[in-house]
């Protein structure tokens, strides 16, 4: 069940985004019958989900107007996600992250923005998310092309601090080697947001670690502060703690 912000976010989107179609859609011909393509001229129709997820992660290039074909889905694909209803997420590009989302009228973004920022405390909060953390941070920051709000809402308290852990443990393998934990986000705000993300590991990130008795993971987070040959000849790598 969605907490109360999910909930309302939800319904924000259902509102906002209520009878948007893409009329003139043909889609692609070769992947998409056309009885799936006419959901998408369609308004007030329901989806059937398989077909939310087919188009909701196909390239761009697939569609006649992609912007109008993702309002069409976004609510059912909102609620999919918030329900874990989906296969899965993250092991393609999202389609939300392949539009100019934040260009679109403001309620429309504002709604967009609030379910992004619903959903992933919702899941900071559940000890099981339906989707793995670091899966649903890594979609939050491609769709939004950013890190900050999330890190800066990242919640305190055993559940949040266990997601802390993990997702560091899991973005240090590829920070530390100078790659982005981030499989689908490649447009120009990423090294901006790898950045921000590096900085705040280094810093508040290590810190929260260090005091959660994460003390391997906290040292490993302080140094990405360091240049790349530098990080690796390190001690630490020779003289492991007690605790690696």
């Amino acid at each position: 069940m969605p907490s109360p912000a999910l909930a309302t976010a939800l319904a924000d989107i259902d509102t906002v985004f209520n009878g948007f179609a893409s009329p003139r859609e043909t889609s692609c011909p070769v992947c998409h019958v056309p009885e799936e393509t006419a959901y998408l001229r369609t308004p007030y129709v329901r989806v059937p989900l398989d077909v939310v997820q087919y188009y909701l992660f196909e390239v761009p290039g697939h569609f006649d107007d992609h912007e109008a074909a993702m309002r069409r889905l976004l609510p059912q694909a909102a609620r999919a996600m918030a329900d874990g209803a989906l296969d899965a997420i993250g092991y393609l590009g999202h389609g939300w992250s392949r539009v100019d989302w934040r260009s679109w009228p403001a309620e429309q973004a504002a709604a967009i923005a609030g379910f992004l920022d619903a959903w992933w405390q919702g899941a900071l909060a559940t000890a099981e998310p339906p989707y793995g953390i670091a899966d649903v941070f890594d979609t939050c920051v491609t769709i939004a092309r950013t890190v900050t709000p999330f890190l800066e809402g990242w919640a305190r308290g055993p559940v949040a601090d266990t997601h802390l852990a993990h997702c560091a443990d899991v973005w240090l393998d590829d920070l530390l080697a100078d790659s982005s934990p981030f499989s689908w986000w490649d447009d120009d705000s990423q090294d901006a947001g790898l950045a921000e993300l590096r900085s705040w590991l280094v810093g508040p990130g290590a810190a929260r670690l260090r005091a959660l008795g994460e003390t391997d993971l906290a040292t490993r987070a302080e140094l990405l502060a360091l240049s790349y040959d530098e990080r690796w000849a390190h001690p630490y790598w020779y003289k492991p703690s007690a605790t690696n």
